[in-house]
């Protein structure tokens, strides 16, 4: 068994493929349910956010698994598997814990270092624990992924050169050098929808601060954390009318906005308004900025044509702006994130060597049970030929038996166990197997983990494949399949 991921994020795919291949939650868990059900699969976790999209998979073969993942993949997002495979990523094994470490620290995201991705890992697990998708290894996989999330944000300072998405999006929607907003609006009250309003009040103090949602309790709560106002939907055009600064980041599948109603509410008319009707009272507007967090967008890009709209932050615009940041020579946190990707390499070696360690525990198991057996029949025979021996004189012959047994096996399974975490080491429980002729269900795992270690001369050496390769090797697999 070994480890896959396939996916697609923000450095692969544009913002509007993201858009499209967003998930409800409840599509979500089906598709998590049909993977971790699938042939090759056997535990299964998705991180979906509004960055990425990906599986985490414990796998007993890889092209078949793939296959099956990808395809899955296109039914569930609607996107076609061509499309799809041009903007996957496919990492395994080594690579594939590489990869997630690294998402968990923040490195892989928009927002270099945002703190936000542990939070939504956590969830992740949390789903394929209660859908009873994610077993012991990914369990331990995400597990440990956090650990080393929460140590680059603890013993470095990544925390001083990261941002969150909310003050990466405020930073564009209000430079420093501007006034605040006299008035902000946050559509919806989710987790990112908390975040921005939380940041607003503490950027902005004497902000008046708009909550507005579906469900006016979880509004009111949100509110009377920042002491701003609720409001229900059917407020929401009065909020918009009087803002100078509207966040919106909800869970909706379709826009929350589109241009003419975002016009008839700037114009305080409940009817349809065109861009034209307002181009001559465009001097009368309150100039407003619009933020976009959504995945997918709440907001009509056509809304940032409209009169008295300054800008429309949205991901793709965030995204480029990091971009642009990132190829700065002098960007701040370059130190911290040489630091973190020594903490991501060191954590992923010592994952290898535990998890190579586990996968010979079977046949170190089947040795001993041998042994106990083998200890337990010749002790039976021995008392049976010595029936006059006194109660006493057994116990401490049995006791020497064992004493000599566990000292004669205390080394070398000590040793494979050691011998198991370098390359090519699996290869030593495969000679206890033969040598002691080992039950083979016992020690299925250990020949598995050969067969792999086999493919990687060195730690770290895992398999990856970008979007082409990718194509490239289902189309062959396709063909495989119809010859």
């Amino acid at each position: 068994m070994s480890l896959l991921v396939i996916g697609l994020s923000h450095r692969t795919a544009p913002v509007r493929l993201l858009e499209q291949t967003a998930l409800t939650e409840e599509l979500a868990v089906k598709l998590l349910g049909d993977v971790a059900g699938s042939e090759f699969v056997s535990e299964a976790v998705a991180v979906a956010t509004c960055n990425r999209l990906e599986i985490y998979a414990e796998v007993s073969k890889f092209h078949g698994a793939l296959a099956t993942v990808s395809e899955l993949l296109a039914q569930y997002t609607g996107v076609s598997r061509d499309v799809l495979n041009r903007h996957f990523y496919v990492h395994y094994d080594d690579r594939a814990a590489w990869h997630l470490f690294t998402v968990a620290c923040g490195l892989d995201s928009m927002v270099v270092g945002e703190p936000q991705i542990l939070g939504q890992l956590r969830s992740a697990l949390a789903v394929g624990q209660q859908v009873g998708t994610a077993g012991p290894v990914v369990n331990e996989l995400v597990q440990q992924a956090l650990r080393v999330g929460k140590r680059a944000h603890s013993e470095t300072a990544l925390d001083k050169a990261g941002q969150s998405l909310v003050t990466a999006a405020l930073d564009l929607a209000v430079p420093a050098a501007e006034a605040a907003p006299a008035r902000a609006v946050v559509v919806g009250a989710g987790s990112m929808s908390a975040l921005a309003a939380t940041t607003i009040a503490r950027r902005y103090p004497r902000t008046a601060l708009t909550i507005v949602n579906r469900s006016p309790e979880r509004a009111e709560r949100l509110a009377a954390a920042v002491d701003g106002t609720a409001a229900g939907f059917a407020e929401l055009p009065a909020a918009l009318a009087e803002a100078d600064l509207v966040v919106s980041c909800t869970g909706a599948t379709e826009l929350v906005l589109t241009a003419d109603q975002f016009a008839a509410a700037r114009s305080g008319s409940r009817q349809p308004v065109t861009l034209a009707d307002l181009a001559s009272g465009e001097s009368s507007l309150r100039p407003v900025t619009l933020v976009d967090l959504a995945m997918p967008r709440d907001l009509d890009p056509a809304i940032g044509d409209l009169p008295g709209v300054r800008l429309l932050v949205d991901l793709e615009r965030i995204a480029e702006a990091q971009k642009a940041a990132a190829d700065t020579p002098d960007s701040p946190g370059r130190d911290s994130l040489a630091e973190v990707t020594r903490i991501v390499d060191a954590e992923v070696e010592a994952y290898r060597k535990l998890r190579t360690a586990s996968s010979v525990a079977p046949t170190v198991t089947a040795l001993r049970c041998m042994a106990a057996e083998v200890v337990a029949a010749e002790l039976e025979r021995f008392h049976g030929r010595t029936s006059g021996l006194d109660a006493r004189t057994r116990g401490e012959v049995e006791h020497t038996v064992r004493r000599v047994v566990d000292k004669l096996l205390h080394t070398p399974t000590v040793r494979v166990k050691q011998l198991a975490s370098a390359p090519g080491g699996a290869s030593y429980a495969d000679a206890l197997r033969e040598l002691f002729e080992l039950d083979p269900k016992a020690a299925a795992v250990v020949s598995a983990a050969a067969a792999i270690d086999g493919q990687q001369a060195a730690a770290h050496d895992g398999l990856s494949l970008d979007g082409a390769s990718l194509a490239a090797n289902l189309a062959k697999l396709d063909g495989e399949a119809s010859a």
